[in-house]
C-alpha cells in the first residue's frame, strides 16, 4: 500500500510534530544518504559512493540497517532514495527518519528492563519512587542527552546503546556467550564501541575463561578453559565473517576500514567537544578489578577515557560514558556523585548541537527537568550516606546558569558576535571541559581505591 498520498496532507497539529518538521540537521542528510547509497546501489559500490560527502562510514552491519530501512522508506518518498537528489529533504523524508528512530528503541526500552532486573535492591524505598529500579529506569529512558540527539537532532543511538545494554545486562546474568556475541554485534554496527572493548575483553577472560578462584579470589590458573576461549573466538570470527566476509570476496577490506578509520581528517572533530588529547590508555591495571560491577565500572572509565583521550572525537561520544554511569549511580553515593558531575556537565556540553532561537527554550526546560530529577531522586536514596556534592562541585554545576544566560542572552547583543562568533562554543567546551575531567579523576581514583581496599580485605 503506498502512504505517500495520506502523508502528502500531512501538517504538524502539536509541539511534538511541530519539532518533527522544524529541525532538520545535518545527520538527517547523511541517514537520507546511506539509505539511497544501499537501495540504488550495489554492495560492491557502497564503500566507494562519493557523490556526496557524507558517504558512508559505518561497519557494514549498519549499512545493511540502512539497507533494511529503505525497503520501508520507499514507501514514503522515493525521492529520498535517489543518490543524487543532495540535500533532498521532504515532509514525509523526515517523518520516516523520526518514526524510524522511535521505532528503533523498542530494543533500548528492553534492555534498560533487562538492566533493572539485575540492580540490587537493598535499598528498597516504601514508595516506587525511591527504589533504585524505578529510579535507573528514569534515568536511562529519559536521558536528556540521547533524548535531544536521536529525537530532536537524530541519530540512530538508542538502538545502539539498546544493544551494549542489553549485552551488558547478560553478562551480570551470567549468559557470557549471549553478552559477547551481542557486543560482537554491535561493534559491526558502530566502530566506536572498540573504545570500551578492552573492558569486555578483561571480563570476559577472567570471569569465563577462568572456572574457579582461590579461597583468596586471585585465579586458579589450572582453571584456565581453552574450550570456553576457542567457543569466544568462534563467536567474534562467525560475526565478523558474516559482517566483513562479502567485501572480503570482493577484494575491498581495505577500502572499508579507510572509510571506518579516516585518520585524514586530523585530530579534533569538533573543536567545541570537551576534551583534550593524548594517547589512549589501555587501563591495564583498573581492569583486574574482577565481577560484574568492577567490570561496569571498567567499562565506564574506558568510555570516558577515549572520550577524554581519544582521536577526533564526536561531541556526542559522552553517552558512551553517562548511559553506563547510569548503572553505577544507584548502587553507591561515591558513584551517584561522579554521575550527578558527569551527566550534568556531559549533558550540557551537547547543548551547541540545538542551536536554533525555538530549540533554546525545548533544550533548557528538558535538561533543567531532567537534572532536578536525578539530584532529587539520588539525594533521596542515598540521604542517610554523606551529602553527593562538596561545596567546590556545587559552586562549580551551578556555574553552569551563568554561562548559559552569558552564552544565549548577553553575547548575542555585543559586538563581538561578529568579530568572535566562535566565544559562546568557547566557552561552553572549556568550562565543560573541566567539570568532565573532574568527574574522569575521580572516577579512576574511586576505582584505584575500592582495587586496593578489595585486595587488602581478601589478604
Amino acid at each position: 500500500m503506498d502512504v505517500g498520498p495520506r502523508l502528502k496532507a500531512w501538517k504538524p497539529r502539536s509541539n511534538h510534530e511541530m519539532v518533527v518538521c522544524i529541525h532538520h540537521s545535518t545527520d538527517f542528510e547523511v541517514h537520507r544518504n546511506w539509505l539511497a547509497i544501499t537501495h540504488s546501489l550495489p554492495i560492491s559500490q557502497w564503500y566507494y559512493e562519493a557523490t556526496s560527502e557524507w558517504t558512508l562510514d559505518y561497519p557494514p552491519f549498519f549499512a545493511w540497517f540502512e539497507y533494511i530501512l529503505s525497503h520501508v522508506a520507499k514507501y514514503f518518498d522515493q525521492e529520498m532514495l535517489n543518490v543524487h537528489n543532495l540535500n533532498y529533504s521532504s515532509s514525509r523524508t523526515l517523518l520516516f527518519q523520526r518514526f524510524s528512530v522511535i521505532f528503533m528503541d523498542v530494543l533500548f526500552v528492553y534492555a534498560v528492563r533487562e538492566c533493572c532486573k539485575c540492580i540490587d535492591g537493598k535499598k528498597v524505598g516504601k514508595e516506587l519512587t525511591e527504589k533504585p529500579k524505578f529510579i535507573l529506569s528514569v534515568l536511562l529512558l529519559w536521558n536528556f542527552g540521547l533524548l535531544i540527539v536521536d529525537h530532536i537532532h537524530f541519530q540512530y543511538n538508542g538502538f545502539l546503546f539498546g544493544l551494549m545494554l542489553l549485552s551488558i545486562a547478560r553478562l551480570f546474568q551470567k549468559r557470557h556467550m549471549e553478552g559477547a556475541f551481542l557486543f560482537a554485534v554491535l561493534l559491526h554496527f558502530k566502530h566506536i564501541y572498540l573504545y570500551v572493548a578492552p573492558a569486555y575483553g578483561v571480563y570476559l577472560l577472567r570471569s569465563y575463561c577462568f572456572t574457579a578462584n582461590k579461597p583468596d579470589g586471585s585465579i586458579r590458573w589450572k582453571s584456565f578453559s581453552f574450550v570456553r576461549v576457542i567457543s569466544l573466538g568462534l563467536v567474534v570470527f562467525l560475526v565478523s565473517a558474516l559482517s566483513l566476509g562479502p567485501f572480503l570476496a570482493l577484494n575491498q577490506l581495505p577500502q572499508v576500514f579507510s572509510r571506518l578509520f579516516p585518520f585524514k581528517r586530523g585530530l579534533c572533530h569538533a573543536y567545541w567537544a570537551p576534551n583534550f588529547w593524548a594517547l589512549y590508555n589501555a587501563l591495564d591495571k583498573v581492569l583486574s578489578v574482577i565481577g560484574p560491577r568492577g567490570f561496569l565500572r571498567c567499562l565506564t572509565l574506558c568510555a570516558l577515557s577515549s572520550f577524554m583521550f581519544g582521536w577526533h572525537v564526536h561531541e556526542k561520544a559522552i553517552l558512551l560514558a553517562i548511559l553506563p554511569m547510569s548503572l553505577l549511580s544507584v548502587g553507591k553515593a561515591g558513584d551517584a556523585s561522579i554521575f550527578l558531575i558527569l551527566t550534568t556537565t556531559g549533558h550540557y556540553s551537547l547543548f551547541p548541537l540545538l542551536f536554533t532561537a525555538p530549540e533554546l527554550p525545548i533544550k533548557i526546560l528538558l535538561m533543567l527537568l531532567f537534572t532536578i530529577y536525578s539530584i532529587s531522586s539520588l539525594k533521596t536514596l542515598f540521604r542517610k550516606e554523606k551529602p553527593l556534592f562538596n561545596w567546590m562541585e556545587t559552586f562549580y554545576l551551578l556555574g553552569l546558569g551563568p554561562l548559559e544566560v552569558c552564552c544565549e542572552f548577553v553575547f548575542p547583543f555585543t559586538s563581538w558576535k561578529v568579530k568572535y562568533p566562535f566565544i559562546p562554543l568557547l566557552l561552553t567546551s572549556v568550562y565543560c571541559a573541566v567539570g568532565i575531567t573532574y568527574a574522569w579523576f575521580k572516577l579512576y581514583v574511586s576505582v584505584l581505591i575500592d582495587s586496593a581496599i578489595g585486595k587488602t580485605k581478601k589478604q
